[in-house]
């Protein structure tokens, strides 16, 4: 819901940063690889029970890497494989922030579980339009140029970023945030379809 407003500000400063790097021979790969090692760093501290305020320093530092992987594609070579590599790794960060706060209390794993599968759901809507857009020919850049067709939902990267944010700060509130977050992902695949419905049929 937000990635639109947010790509219009932050664009500028991470196609410079991106330019930078490429400019000393950093490729959008390590980038992404850089990416994925911080997050499951934060995923780590949060399984290993410190405080979850000390994980959001890497949770961050992989969040900002994410957004750069693709400014330095852009500005030096965008390739599939740089795409598949960054959505595969972004999966594996959604993926382990949930298990990591399973691995940290028990008592969280229906909650994680339940979690984990409406991440799975979604991204199964997500990409299927993905694939269904590109046979199709149609584009978007609302979410600022991609690898793939990004489809607009109530819970998009800046809201997941954010509710990543708040269980690191109250991470004892796990379980009523997991299932109200799980519930609008499971909404947002909905209205994924009901698009989907519309452009496709």
């Amino acid at each position: 819901m937000l990635d639109a407003r947010i790509r219009p500000l932050i664009d500028g400063p991470l196609n410079r940063a991106g330019a930078a790097l490429a400019d000393r021979g950093i490729t959008a790969n390590e980038v992404t690889g850089l990416a994925l090692f911080m997050g499951l760093l934060a995923a780590g501290m949060i399984a290993a029970g410190g405080p979850g305020v000390l994980a959001l320093v890497p949770l961050l530092i992989g969040r900002l890497a994410d957004g750069l992987d693709g400014a330095v594609a852009r500005a030096s070579e965008k390739t599939d494989f740089g795409g598949l590599l960054d959505i595969v790794c972004d999966f594996a960060f959604y993926a382990a922030i949930p298990l990591a706060f399973a691995l940290r209390d028990g008592g969280n794993a229906v909650a994680a579980a339940f979690l984990l599968a409406t991440f799975y759901i979604n991204g199964a809507s997500f990409l299927g339009f993905a694939v269904m857009a590109e046979k199709r020919g149609i584009e978007t850049a609302a979410q600022g140029e991609k690898s793939l067709y990004y489809s607009a939902g109530l819970l998009e990267g800046t809201e997941t970023i954010g509710f990543f944010v708040a269980l690191c700060l109250w991470p004892e509130a796990f379980r009523p945030l997991a299932v109200i977050f799980g519930a609008l992902c499971l909404f947002t695949t909905g209205a994924r379809l009901a698009l989907a419905w519309r452009v496709l049929r």
